[in-house]
């Protein structure tokens, strides 16, 4: 008679997404009790089937008999990391005749199991859960914490099991489990108040553009004017991430193999100076995402801008462009989601007190020129929004709180910009998205000027000596600025406003 094979789905996750794997298991008897693990496995997986045959004895589970044959199919794909304990498991029991095979039927399993049998988190639970839900499985068998990050997926039921005794008997029809309850966030209002920076009325502004629109901000200013603390108050001002976009944060996180955020705020990633290209584009081995797939959907902050390495920061401009970021490889390309809004601080030179009003800068004029040529034309070109944070007189720290300037105030006009523009540039054509990634057909429609507004454009380009991609980034931050102001239509104000917010200002007076 021949001995049942058992079939159970699983993933592995390359960069953000998970491949399907299927794992079948069969027992035969024979003298020799040595599996035979098959698939282009490496040491963590075969090391898998010790750990759970450990498992199977503290929990006093049956193993399987005889020769164990395990297959990961497809054979030629290599498999690779802890993810694939539990449906090993599951599988190894059912070739033990825990289960009639038929039982695994639509079920999707993935988790680390401990010697003692008990589930840990596995990399890219989530990602596993969108594949099994696309895949058409009923059922993600998973450890709590796992089930915890993938419960608000919807389409597919999400089970935490602690045990692997647990798991195997749910799947017998013996034991019932519990659903996987969703993640619980702090309030907003735990977190850093723009309100709490006296002054700067214009970076502020900079600052509620970005937020509007999706724009890139580069601050410069003299150290401790406030540039970072700026910085680091934009994720607050941004609206909540949607449902979809909540799970692609939490699925980057989780294909990373990081902690997922504990607030609901989006990501604000913020990489040292020193980080190579691989740790902000992603790479290695098995293609883990970078800092730049991290910040997907929220916020890259890069302090120090000049200080990083100039091929890294070069490399910014496919994922700044196109909001995806492709890693090449031997066996294939890994494209990883990266629609992040990019925020910059740096010093004007070396010293950092370029035009400083009481302290002399201490740079040579070819020092400091060197110091700002590490900066290209065209990534300097991709930032939207170039803003001066210049040093306050002491006695503006002393000011009272502006609860005009308060985090939650600006938040609703922010709010009420962002779904004008969405509503709008939906209709426009193409797909609803913010002024900072708007499609050509969309942006002659939603930036439509009259001829004094025309004219105004025309003279400024013409005067900062700009070109035709400065045009549409200037358009796009004065289309935000009049969302701002509740306006349906672009004025002068607001192309000079935004002339002025992008450093045109500055180009005209040396022109």
């Amino acid at each position: 008679m021949n001995a049942p094979t058992v079939t159970i789905e699983t993933g592995m996750v390359v960069g953000v997404e998970a491949e399907s794997v299927t794992i079948e298991a069969t027992a035969r008897s024979a003298s020799d009790g040595t599996p035979r693990i098959l698939g282009l496995v490496d040491a963590a997986v075969r090391e898998a089937y010790h750990r759970v045959l450990n498992a199977f004895y503290c929990l006093s589970v049956p193993p399987p008999r005889g020769v164990t044959t395990v297959n990961f199919a497809p054979a030629a794909v290599r498999k690779s990391g802890s993810g694939f304990d539990l449906p090993l498991a599951i599988a190894l029991a059912g070739a033990a005749g825990a289960f009639a095979p038929s039982r695994t039927q639509g079920l999707c399993a993935c988790g680390e199991v401990s010697l003692e049998g008990r589930i840990l988190p596995a990399r890219g639970a989530v990602s596993i859960a969108l594949m099994a839900r696309a895949k058409g499985l009923r059922t993600l068998l998973c450890g709590s914490h796992d089930a915890a990050l993938c419960a608000g997926i919807d389409g597919i039921d999400v089970l935490a099991a602690e045990t692997v005794a647990d798991a195997i008997l749910w799947v017998a029809g013996r034991r019932e489990l519990q659903r996987g309850a969703p993640l619980k966030h702090p309030p907003r209002e735990a977190y850093v108040d723009l309100a709490d920076i006296r002054g700067h009325d214009t970076p502020k502004r900079a600052l509620a553009a970005a937020a509007a629109g999706g724009h890139n901000l580069l601050f410069a200013g003299p150290p401790g004017s406030g540039k970072s603390a700026l910085c680091r108050r934009l994720p607050g001002l941004l609206p909540e991430p949607s449902p979809d976009e909540r799970i692609a944060i939490l699925q980057v996180h989780a294909a990373a193999g990081l902690r997922v955020p504990e607030h609901d705020l989006r990501p604000l990633r913020a990489p040292h100076h020193t980080s190579s290209t691989a740790a902000l584009l992603g790479g290695g081995s098995d293609v883990r995402p970078g800092e730049v797939t991290l910040a997907h959907c929220g916020v890259l902050f890069l302090d120090e801008l000049p200080e990083f390495r100039r091929d890294a920061l070069e490399a910014l401009r496919q994922p700044i462009e196109d909001g995806i970021v492709t890693i090449g490889r031997a066996r294939g390309a890994v494209t990883m989601p990266a629609a992040f809004t990019l925020i910059a601080a740096m010093n004007p030179c070396p010293c950092g007190f370029a035009g400083h009003p009481s302290r002399p800068c201490t740079c040579t004029p070819l020092l400091a020129q060197r110091y700002r040529s590490r900066l290209s034309g065209p990534l300097l070109d991709r930032m939207d929004l170039q803003v001066e944070v210049p040093a306050l007189d002491p006695k503006a720290l002393r000011a009272p709180r502006d609860e005009s300037m308060s985090s939650a105030s600006l938040r609703e006009r922010i709010l009420a910009a962002r779904e004008r523009q969405l509503h709008r540039n939906g209709r426009c054509g193409g797909p609803a998205v913010c002024n900072a990634r708007l499609l050509d057909r969309q942006l002659e429609r939603a930036c439509a000027l009259d001829d004094c507004a025309e004219d105004v454009l025309e003279k400024t380009l013409r005067l900062a000596r700009a070109g035709g991609r400065a045009r549409v980034r200037l358009l796009r931050v004065a289309r935000t600025l009049a969302d701002l102001d509740a306006c349906e239509r672009i004025g002068p104000e607001h192309l000079l406003d935004a002339a002025s917010l992008r450093g045109f200002a500055r180009a005209m007076t040396t022109a």
